[in-house]
């Protein structure tokens, strides 16, 4: 019985590492335990059997498994003879982070980059007309080079999310045992 409690506590240590940890996904503490609890089951979960599990009501789990599927951090299964919704937590955790952090950067790479590009424009526009204030020229020669170094940067940003949907960023940081399982 011993054994048996040793392996329940190094679990629960896990699942609520996770639980504190869930909210770099965007996710609450409940969906961390779900996802944690799941990841420990074998087989694939229906939402009672996800409830009865963690003494949360049907609704909440209903609504963390939808957000952990949307972070492709868990997927849909099929069980034959089973007719509710089965739930599994993905086994390729390389892959889910590489989507999470691809989905979450490419937002927030475009919206950057529409905003500096037009500001850039704007603003070299601006610099090109005759006459201007020498206070005024030096204020745009100082902006349009900080606009350009954050173009740059999101640029490379780009770059970066590039490198791990293409997984080439196995080539710069291998995970142990990753590549021989693919």
């Amino acid at each position: 019985m011993e054994g048996k409690e040793t392996v329940e506590k190094a679990r629960e240590r896990i699942i609520e590492t996770i639980a504190q940890n869930i909210h770099l996904y965007g996710l609450t503490p409940s969906a961390g335990r779900q996802f944690g609890m799941m990841y420990f089951h074998n087989e694939p979960l229906t939402l009672d059997d996800m409830t009865e599990e963690l003494g949360m009501s049907k609704t909440s789990m209903s609504t963390s498994v939808r957000a952990l599927a949307d972070l492709k951090l868990v997927e849909r299964a099929w069980k034959r003879g089973v007719r509710k919704d089965l739930y599994q937590v993905k086994d390729d955790w390389y892959q889910s982070f590489i989507d999470l952090f691809s989905i979450k950067w490419r937002r927030s790479i475009s919206l950057h980059l529409v905003a500096v590009r037009k500001s850039l424009s704007e603003l070299e526009k601006l610099q090109a007309e005759e006459g201007l204030d020498e206070q005024l020229k030096e204020t745009l020669a100082i902006d349009i080079e900080k606009l350009e170094y954050m173009r740059d940067y999101f640029e490379w940003l780009d770059r970066l999310v590039d490198a791990f949907e293409d997984h080439d960023i196995f080539n710069l940081v291998p995970p142990k045992n990753y590549l021989k399982q693919k």
